[in-house]
């Protein structure tokens, strides 16, 4: 049984099998779902990285941390799960946010051939990637994602987490930052 308090707070907390920009001790911790394909999900995690190296050159580097979980939302975004199995690919790779930066900058071109394409930009082995990619070796872990998102309350793409606690003002640069600098008071 779920209660409505599920709904509000991140259920499954910040591992260090996510993947993490920052540390996990941070003062503010953001947990985003996300879908590669969603146009929503691109222009909020532009506003996540202006404010990051905003926050970043006005206090200590160790700020904010950014954790991106995948919440592919295939019945309305075709090439979500392949774009997301990817970013996966080029994970074991060591270039996930490399990938997941150019996905969120193409979303509107995820097709396989594009997929390659950037893969080869960031100089990835490209036998490996298509080897990854067609025995769809990573769908357990965007599969994980997922569930921990539907978990927490999760039904589209985006979705953030401050703290644990589900941000849900607008998506503006002004009131992200406003809800991220007041969470901050509350800790340390």
């Amino acid at each position: 049984m779920i209660d409505d308090h599920s709904h509000s707070s991140l259920l499954v907390p910040a591992l260090t099998q996510d993947h993490i920009q920052g540390v996990l001790s941070a003062v503010v911790v953001l947990v985003m779902y996300g879908d590669y394909q969603c146009p929503k999900s691109a222009d909020v995690y532009k506003l996540i990285k202006a404010i990051k190296r905003e926050l970043s050159a006005a206090f200590e580097e160790d700020y904010l941390c950014l954790i991106f979980r995948h919440f592919p939302q295939a019945q309305i975004h075709s090439h979500a799960q392949r774009a997301a199995q990817a970013a996966e690919a080029a994970a074991t790779q060591g270039q996930f946010w490399s990938m997941h930066d150019t996905l969120f900058a193409h979303h509107q071109r995820l097709e396989n051939g594009y997929l390659v394409e950037y893969a080869n930009d960031l100089g990835l082995d490209i036998p490996q990637f298509l080897k990854e990619l067609s025995k769809q070796v990573h769908v357990d872990r965007i599969n994980q994602d997922i569930e921990s998102g539907v978990r927490s309350g999760v039904t589209v793409a985006p979705a953030l987490f401050i703290n644990g606690v589900r941000y849900t003002g607008r998506w503006s640069k002004a009131q992200l930052m406003a809800a991220i600098v007041s969470e901050s008071h509350y800790v340390k």
